[in-house]
């Protein structure tokens, strides 16, 4: 069964579609107005930290909310990427199928982030990946058109833009160097530590707020092997697992494995 995604809400022109729902789930994502609280959230967003009234208004003016319930698909591969997007609240992976039908996690978004905005570059005009809710989520959607229109008269804007693009492939590169050329424990490791917060020292207890195959998928492990690391790391007394929360017994052990 195929529903139709808030986007065929938003732009006639596009005939997009949800990923298949079972009996049970929801019937469909909503489009939602946007509110106050949204035109207030524009200034907090690193692309439009610098835009004067009037640039503002033309990006509320075309602006559009969405709610999203889990599993629901925001867009797919191929689509006309006609629109990047903010997420306000909850999270987003952004993932492919291979031919076989596996799905790998390229990234997982989350509240504050912007994603897609690198689209409107491209030649092509397509969304390079599919991107579906993994919680009920609420994302701002922004006209790629209008944006380019501002980029052109903002300068300062392109260069902020630019060294955003050029921090996540720089983020991108890492990630390649680490699934790639680290063990499975080693990408799990430093996924946990990446988690803690800068200010915890001792025994911090992480909540792992995505599912754990999301999880295992954007680390390039299977999820048996994610499962039987965790229980590695358990029995060996770095960690406790606790269903959804990790408590790291001991931060120096876990990271003289990342460091080693």
């Amino acid at each position: 069964m195929y529903v139709p995604c808030p986007l065929t809400e938003m732009m006639h022109a596009e005939h997009v579609k949800c990923a298949p729902v079972s009996p049970c789930a929801p019937a469909c994502s909503t489009l939602a107005e946007s509110t106050e609280s949204d035109s207030h959230e524009l200034q907090r967003i690193y692309l439009f930290a610098e835009f004067n009234a009037a640039q503002l208004q033309a990006i509320r003016k075309t602006m559009r909310a969405l709610s999203l319930a889990e599993g629901q698909t925001l867009f797919d591969f191929g689509q006309p990427a006609t629109r990047y997007f903010y997420v306000c609240s909850g999270q987003i992976k952004l993932f492919r199928n291979s031919p076989e039908g596996s799905e790998k996690v390229i990234e997982i978004i989350h509240a504050g982030e912007t994603f897609a905005e690198a689209v409107m570059f491209m030649k092509q005009g397509r969304y390079p990946v599919s991107a579906q809710a993994i919680t009920p989520t609420r994302v701002l959607a922004f006209d790629s058109k209008t944006m380019m229109d501002l980029l052109r008269g903002s300068i300062d804007t392109c260069f902020r833009m630019m060294a955003k693009m050029a921090m996540r492939l720089r983020h991108y590169l890492d990630d390649i160097d680490v699934l790639t050329l680290h063990s499975a424990t080693f990408r799990l490791v430093s996924f946990l530590l990446q988690q803690v917060p800068k200010d915890v020292v001792e025994s911090p207890e992480i909540q792992l707020d995505t599912p754990k195959h999301v999880i295992a998928s954007r680390l390039s492990i299977q999820p048996e092997t994610f499962s039987r690391t965790l229980a590695k790391l358990s029995k060996q007394g770095l960690i406790e697992v606790q269903g959804q929360n990790i408590v790291l017994q001991d931060v120096a052990g876990l990271r003289h494995i990342v460091e080693f």
